[in-house]
């Protein structure tokens, strides 16, 4: 390509860098803000979307993720607009390596996700079986959020119903949630048993796989994204040596 040429590609991705970059953080600024309103307001947040939603998202802290996930979005954006910018080869550096390790990181979690499923669950029972025995039926948004996943997905806590025990639930109501039971007035360990509902972790589990193909094609498209932002924040970083 002729001089006028390659700089007018330069120009052309360089705009299309920070338009890109815009994209994400007014999208990072509508996490954020949804995060901060389930976190104060998580009743009426849960009134609108908890019953149209069986996702996994609904086992963890929503507010802190949303909120964590709009924060890493606003910084990632900053980085790569202002850099672009500013052509700034320390920022579009900082962009690139972020982005790299938000992939790999991504890519572990698929392959743990696939390859150890049973060391997921493990590590998931370590982190929430604890808040379902504190927090269940003392926590109101805590516990709609639970009562919602596990009617629309028809689950009994996260491996089963003896998740539940010895919790603040089960010494107050002497039994299990009624879901624990095919929804079932008298919950107690007998009829949990019989009915032998399956976790919340394994019905979920079941869901991805059932839908595996929506699931790859759009982890798929978010990793072209994000090697499309990196392929792009480099040539940036590289054509400014030359200029």
């Amino acid at each position: 390509l002729s001089p006028g040429a390659e700089m007018g590609f330069f120009t052309f991705i360089k705009i299309m860098m920070i338009l890109f970059n815009l994209a994400i953080f007014l999208g990072g600024g509508t996490l954020l803000g949804v995060g901060i309103w389930v976190k104060l307001d998580g009743e009426s947040f849960l009134d609108i979307f908890g019953p149209l939603s069986s996702s996994f998202l609904q086992v963890v802290n929503v507010a802190y993720l949303l909120i964590a996930i709009g924060a890493i979005l606003l910084v990632i954006s900053f980085l790569g607009c202002y850099g672009a910018q500013k052509e700034s080869k320390c920022l579009l550096m900082m962009f690139f390596s972020v982005v790299l390790i938000i992939f790999i990181a991504e890519v572990a979690a698929a392959v743990l996700a696939l390859v150890f499923t049973g060391l997921a669950e493990t590590l998931l029972t370590g982190l929430v079986t604890p808040l379902l025995k504190e927090n269940y039926g003392e926590d109101n948004t805590f516990t709609k959020i639970w009562n919602t996943t596990m009617t629309e997905v028809h689950c009994c806590g996260l491996n089963n119903y003896t998740d539940f025990n010895n919790s603040k639930f089960y010494e107050k109501k002497n039994g299990y949630p009624e879901q624990c039971c095919d929804e079932r007035n008298t919950c107690n360990s007998t009829v949990a048993a019989e009915r032998a509902v399956k976790g919340c972790f394994k019905q979920i589990l079941e869901e991805i796989r059932t839908n595996a193909g929506v699931a790859g094609g759009v982890a798929a498209g978010i990793a072209a994204l994000e090697i499309a932002a990196m392929a792009v924040s480099m040539y940036l970083y590289c054509r400014l040596d030359d200029k």
